[in-house]
């Protein structure tokens, strides 16, 4: 029955967090804004797309897998606390919610030193290996 209320708890949480925001008349979305982390401008205001467009889909894409990995650590690690609070002692039920929050935390420390690694050959080569661009 907790587990229940816990999973509808979660479930509301993220439909309410992805839920869209409504449209106001009076503001317009200006594509010509947005930028890729080495500054240049994915679309300009009335231009027509490019092959570098894929720059800024690529950079947009890693935006949203770093966001994804970490509502999935998040999820994770309540999950197996909320887990681990009510295995009532039951040594199986331990044993899944201790391999839960170990696996949540083994994924956080996987993002970060994959972080460190790429950070590490950009100061060790002195190529930016994080900066997708497509010469143009």
């Amino acid at each position: 029955m907790i587990q229940k209320i816990f999973s509808l708890l979660i479930f509301s949480f993220f439909f309410l967090s992805f839920a869209p925001t409504p449209a106001l008349s009076q503001t317009t979305v200006k594509w010509a804004d947005q930028t890729t982390s080495s500054g240049k401008k994915c679309v300009y205001l009335g231009d027509v797309a490019t092959i570098q467009g894929i720059e800024c889909l690529f950079y947009n894409v890693l935006q949203v897998i770093v966001y994804i990995a970490g509502l999935a650590f998040i999820f994770m690690f309540i999950s197996g606390g909320f887990q681990y609070l009510t295995s009532a002692g039951d040594p199986k039920a331990t044993a899944q919610s201790s391999s839960t929050l170990a696996m949540a935390i083994l994924g956080l420390v996987g993002i970060i030193l994959s972080w460190l690694i790429l950070k590490f050959i950009r100061d060790f080569t002195g190529v930016n290996v994080v900066d997708f661009v497509i010469p143009g």
